[in-house]
This record gives structure tokens, sequence and C-alpha cells, in this order.
């Protein structure tokens, strides 16, 4: 499978303490030893991506210094383009992430070179058939590649993470949204009801019911997007397109079960399989099963990019 996927996000440094507990407010709590690992949800995406065959290229901004080196080789080893990873006078972006032992994470982002990114960077989507956008680089950014991308009839997705207010023009350019179940309430402004972590993989129980999560899906439909997917963590995922009559079709995802090690990036190699199998010329809903099985493969393995599976170890 070779296909053009261009990757507009974040390049970062994953270090990650494995701990029994997260601290609590003024608590000190002691991890085991840190790791340092190529990460950002933008490396993240295109990483997965290129493991399962897809031709990548990454915009993106990393520092010149020993993270950034780390990004771009792993990125580079990966099959992932560089060239437009921008090296600038900033420190690499970092990800500061605890694991517990059932493999939940919390994680605080330090940008850095990742803020560096301008709109000019992300004006040209020539040669892609899809373009994939996260929120980890500055929001005007997102919304000029993804407005130039939909002038070139290029595919759009985004991955609202983290969370962001876009305007109703990036949303009425959208192809597919892709949400978990938090960052769909918070779009939509409500509390919501799931509880799972929303990677479409492993993690804690999504307990929302299946009309609550199919009127959140029509809702955010309503926003403007050609198709929504709603990652539900272990309960796979939820995909809703519009019908030939403004109907909407609602297709459920079951995810494989597996004994989640570390959820870290997950959510990251849902999306990057969702794109690749688009860029192929996949359904959403046909997309989002193959991408379900990824995620799930990628929860059983730690870390972010060193757990996302070749296409050839997926059944």
């Amino acid at each position: 499978m070779t296909e053009a996927v261009l990757v507009v996000g974040s390049a970062n440094a994953d270090l990650v303490v494995a701990t029994d507990r997260r601290p609590a407010g003024g608590e000190t709590v002691l991890g085991g030893d840190t790791q340092i690992l190529p990460g950002g949800k933008g490396a993240n995406t295109a990483v997965a991506a290129a493991r399962l065959g897809a031709d990548v290229a990454l915009i993106g901004a990393v520092g010149d210094d020993a993270h950034g080196r780390l990004l771009l080789d792993s990125l580079r080893g990966s099959g992932v383009g560089t060239d437009r990873v921008r090296v600038v006078d900033r420190p690499t972006g970092a990800a500061y992430i605890t694991v517990t032992p059932d493999g939940e994470n919390s994680i605080l982002v330090s940008p850095g070179a990742n803020h560096a990114l301008a709109p000019a960077d992300a004006a040209d989507p020539a040669g892609a058939k899809v373009l994939v956008a996260s929120l980890e680089v500055p929001l005007d950014v997102v919304e000029h590649a993804i407005a130039c991308a939909a002038r070139a009839g290029v595919r759009t997705v985004l991955n609202l993470s983290p969370t962001a207010k876009l305007s109703e023009e990036t949303l009425r350019h959208l192809d597919v949204l892709v949400v978990n179940e938090h960052e769909a309430a918070w779009l939509l402004g409500t509390d919501g009801d799931g509880s799972g972590d929303g990677d479409g993989s492993g993690g804690s129980d999504g307990s929302g019911g299946h009309d609550s999560h199919n009127s959140d899906a029509a809702s955010l439909l309503d926003l403007g997007p050609d198709a929504v997917v709603i990652t539900r963590g272990p309960e796979g995922a939820l995909v809703a397109t519009r019908g030939e009559q403004a109907d909407i079709d609602h297709v459920e995802v079951s995810s494989p079960q597996v004994t989640a090690v570390d959820t870290t990036g997950a959510g990251d190699a849902f999306t990057g399989a969702l794109v690749t199998w688009l860029a192929s010329g996949a359904t959403v809903a046909d997309a989002a099963r193959r991408a379900v099985d990824v995620a799930a493969v990628s929860v059983t393995k730690r870390g972010a990019q060193p757990s996302y599976p070749l296409l050839d170890e997926l059944s």
C-alpha cells in the first residue's frame, strides 16, 4: 500500500516515568527510570501510517538539540518524509508522561519548537490524497492547512486533540472529524456520558449509552464535517456519516479485547491507521475498523511510536 498522506502536527520527545500512582497536589511520588522516546501527536500519526505502508510526510518543527535529532532519526527510520520539518531556534517540544500499572497515562506537554510553525509552512498540500492535522501546533496553522487542502480537493481529517475552538469554516471544510468522548462533549458544550480514554483501544470503560453516542455524533455532524468518528477506548469507535437524503448512518466498530500495558499514543495510532486506509480508498467505517485493530495492538506495548505495528503484524 503506497498512498500520499500529509500530516500537520507536533513532534515531541516523550519523557516517560512509570509510577504506582499519580501524585496529588503538593505531593512527591517516586517513580521508575525515565525513558526518552520519540512522540508528539503529529510525529506519532505519521509514523503509525508509515509503518502500515503509507507514503507519508510531516509538516512540523523541532529544535537543534538532542531531542530534535532523536525525532528526526525516528521519523526517517520509519519512512516518514522530513523535508518539511523545520529545525528552529527553540527547544524541541517535550511531553512529560506518567504511566500507572493499569496502563493509563497523564501527560503535560511543553510545545517548544512546535509553536514556531507558521501558516505558510502548511499552505501547500501538493501530491497529498489526505491531509490530517492535530492541535499541538498553533491553531492558525491547522486552520490554514485545512482550508488550503479543501480548496485543492485533498481529503481533510482533524484529530481534535488537544481541544481548541475551531472556526465554523474549518468545521465545514472537514471530511472527517476524529474525537474521543471527552473531546466530543467539550466541542458540544455538554458534560458527556462516556468515561473511556477514547483512544480506540484499551483503557477505562466507556459507560455512555448507545442513544447518547448517536445523538452526540449527529450533533457533531451538524457543525459541518462530512463524517465523525468518536473513539471509545476498549469499546471501539462510532462512525457517523450523512446518507443521500440527509439521514445519518451510524456504524459501531468493536475493539479487540486486550490487556493494556501503556495507552500512550494509542489515539495517534488510530488516526494514523484511519488516514492510511482512507488514502487507499476505504470508506470511513472500513478505515475505522482497521484503525481500531491497530490501536488495540499499540496498547499492548510500552511507548508510543515503538508500539506501532507493521502491516504484516496485523491479523
